[in-house]
């Protein structure tokens, strides 16, 4: 018997979304459904669509698509990869507790399927876990909105519950920080400056009321306290800006050059708002961040790994989901 069989407990573990293949095709549909989520872009439709299709769907697919081959894997998607092996860990750190199961807020495998799922397997009682420690519109509001959709659709409907966000957890901190100090402690130089990226907003989002900014300035506070007397300078910036809106800073491109331009000759680099690797770490990161430090005038680069499906982040991810059970388990 499963899991669910036994329990009628599901836990479905939410990620962001990847396009089924690095081509200009699989990417066009996935950013059609992506940028079309008014959680995403806060511009009316009437507005928006024309650009979005006459102008975005025509023109950023190609490149987007390019990005994607440089990190796609034998697996596919690495951010789907990670994802279905974190979900996999899962269930067997959780037996027949619960059932797990993943999904993508955008794309495959889609969230309202694996509700469905959950719900045939005999769950009445899912967590909705998403992976986004630190909580915005455009992430968490935006897979709650989602799960109303597919609720909408349901006469008989499962009981759920959300893991909330978790950016100052002392959890999620102690993972972060006995990870990242091993992945320091291993390379092979000893870097002067810690980096520590998240993904930006546009500023606007902040003044209508998103905590994101504060959230993840409050993660870096902690971290920074949690890695100790290390010899590391560390700072915070904001990574993948799009569009020609006035996004929160700084940025982690300029910064990057700043540093090497004002001395810094050993860089690493995390990114503790990410839950698994990904376009945005392996290629934003890793490829193009390093290109432009070592242009201009640094000399070692490194890319720090997100907690992923190792052991510091599964324990974390164990323990918060056996906490958000307590009642129904």
């Amino acid at each position: 018997m499963t899991g669910a069989a036994k329990s009628g407990i599901g836990v479905l573990l939410v990620n962001l979304g990847t396009p089924d293949a690095p081509t200009p095709q699989a990417v066009k549909r996935y950013l059609r459904e992506f940028l079309s989520d008014p959680r995403v872009v806060e511009i009316p439709a009437l507005v928006w669509q024309p650009i979005l299709r006459g102008i975005v769907l025509n023109t950023r697919p190609k490149k987007s698509a390019h990005a994607y081959s440089q990190v796609w894997t034998d697996k596919g998607s690495p951010l789907a990869a990670i994802t279905a092996e974190q979900a996999q860990m899962l269930q067997q750190r959780l037996g027949d507790a619960a059932l797990v199961r993943w999904g993508m807020r955008y794309g495959n495998p889609a969230l309202g399927k694996e509700l469905q799922a959950l719900q045939a397997a005999g769950c009445e009682r899912i967590l909705i876990a998403p992976l986004y420690p630190q909580y915005s519109a455009a992430t968490n509001a935006s897979v709650s909105d989602k799960m109303s959709e597919a609720l909408a659709k349901m006469r008989a409907q499962p009981a759920l519950r959300t893991l909330p966000p978790y950016y100052d957890d002392p959890l999620y901190i102690s993972a972060l920080a006995n990870d990242l100090g091993r992945q320091i402690d291993a390379l092979p130089f000893a870097p002067e400056v810690l980096l520590l990226s998240y993904h930006g907003l546009p500023e606007r989002c902040i003044e209508l009321g998103d905590p994101y900014q504060a959230q993840c300035l409050e993660t870096s506070r902690l971290l920074k306290r949690a890695l100790g007397a290390r010899h590391l300078r560390i700072e915070v910036t904001f990574q993948s800006r799009f569009g020609k809106a006035k996004w929160i800073e700084p940025a982690t491109d300029a910064v990057l050059e700043e540093e090497a331009q004002r001395g810094t000759r050993r860089i690493a680099v995390a990114a503790p708002g990410f839950s698994a690797d990904c376009l945005e770490t392996l290629e934003e990161l890793a490829i193009r961040g390093k290109e432009q430090f070592l242009e201009a005038g640094g000399e070692h680069y490194a890319t720090l790994a997100c907690l992923n499906a190792g052991a510091a982040g599964m324990e974390m991810l164990e323990a918060l989901v056996r906490r958000e059970l307590l009642g129904w388990a």
